[in-house]
């Protein structure tokens, strides 16, 4: 939602848009749910990575996104705002055990506990993979909230959810925190309504999409633009990204092999690898198609690369395409991408999915305003 949309959003409902923070924002998963809404406007998005910045300023803008490292941009001026939003990646953290979360040994969830004691934020939101609830970051931001701590302000609730449960056709599970200032009634977690009965599937997720993609069709268009005094390529539109790769005849015929929902035990000895002939248990996504009645598996940064996971077409004798996989992290066909085919396959893999993020926001804006 452009910033027109949301101004007006917030005049018919009389409230004002709530101001996010987005930091590791990526391809901006979270800000597309949180705009989405109509209920935020983002004020600031920190991301190192110049390809994925680019991304967010072309759908979001470029005036409030910060390209380059976050402990940069925390000595600046930080912006007021209302909710902080990120995942901090997790590198690092195994060998804390109780040291300080502002040890410099772990510079990323340094800053964004900085960032969260420069702003003091109504709310934040972390989001994690699902073990993050048992990591030692984890035990010392829950230390940070007690009494003499750098968060003794917030208290916070946490648990796994699943993106099924928020609308998303895809079964990711993340570890998601919710801090919540002392001044305000506590907002829990949400666990998400839709029942699994009712999950999104894969054939509604692509529907609309030609399943046939040329062969030959494997190149984005030429196409460069400028942000941050850079030149990138792109903008894409999500429609462009509907591309294959070149596979080989051995490829090719391993994929004939598989049958619908199947995997790597459809082969023959002659076209498995040698670490698949004798193993019958465990990797069974390898080398498998996705179920069109089904909620896909997590789209990770390397989903075109079928022997990563399930992530053969349901019927076509190829992964899914760049287009097919952002249908499936909920980015609506209007999203627009920039960098290579490899920088536009990590954004998607790493983006929160955008129904989840959507999800995420209307809970915590009603806990906020309502």
């Amino acid at each position: 939602m452009h910033e027109a949309d949301r101004e007006a959003h917030a005049s018919q409902s009389g409230a004002r848009p709530l101001r996010v923070i987005d930091l590791f924002a990526g391809c901006g998963g979270l800000t597309a749910g949180f705009a989405s809404t109509g209920r935020y406007t983002p004020v600031a998005a920190v991301e190192h990575d110049l390809a994925a910045a680019s991304t967010y300023a072309a759908n979001f803008g470029e005036d409030h996104v910060y390209w380059g490292k976050i402990e940069d941009w925390v000595k600046g001026d930080l912006p007021e705002a209302d909710v902080v939003v990120g995942g901090p990646p997790c590198q690092g953290f195994s060998n804390l055990g109780k040291r300080s979360p502002l040890d410099p040994r772990n510079e990323l969830w340094r800053h964004y506990m900085e960032t969260l004691i420069a702003v003091r934020p109504k709310a934040f939101l972390i989001e994690n993979v699902d073990r993050f609830g048992a990591s030692d970051q984890f035990q010392m931001l829950q230390q940070e909230t007690l009494s003499g701590g750098l968060l003794e302000d917030y208290q916070i609730d946490a648990r796994v959810v699943r993106a099924t449960d928020f609308g998303a056709a895809q079964l990711r599970r993340r570890f998601i925190v919710i801090g919540t200032h002392r001044d305000l009634i506590k907002i829990p977690v949400p666990t998400g309504s839709v029942p699994k009965d009712e999950w999104k599937t894969v054939r509604q997720a692509l529907e609309g999409l030609a399943p046939d993609v040329d062969p030959r069709d494997q190149l984005l268009p030429s196409a460069t633009t400028q942000y941050f005094g850079k030149i990138v390529p792109g903008v894409f539109k999500s429609p462009d990204l509907h591309i294959t790769r070149n596979y080989t005849d051995k490829s090719l015929e391993r994929f004939g092999h598989i049958r619908p929902g199947g995997n790597r035990l459809d082969l023959p000895d002659r076209l498995k690898a040698p670490c698949w002939i004798g193993h019958d248990k465990g990797s069974m996504d390898v080398m498998g198609r996705m179920h069109w009645d089904r909620p896909s598996v997590t789209i990770r940064t390397e989903f075109f690369k079928p022997e990563k996971g399930r992530y053969l077409h349901p019927d076509e004798h190829r992964a899914i395409t760049h287009h097919e996989a952002a249908r499936l992290q909920g980015f609506p066909d209007e999203f627009q991408w920039c960098g290579s085919k490899i920088d536009i396959a990590r954004q998607i893999g790493n983006a929160v999915p955008v129904e989840l993020a959507q999800g995420l926001a209307v809970h915590l804006a009603t806990g906020l305003t309502d």
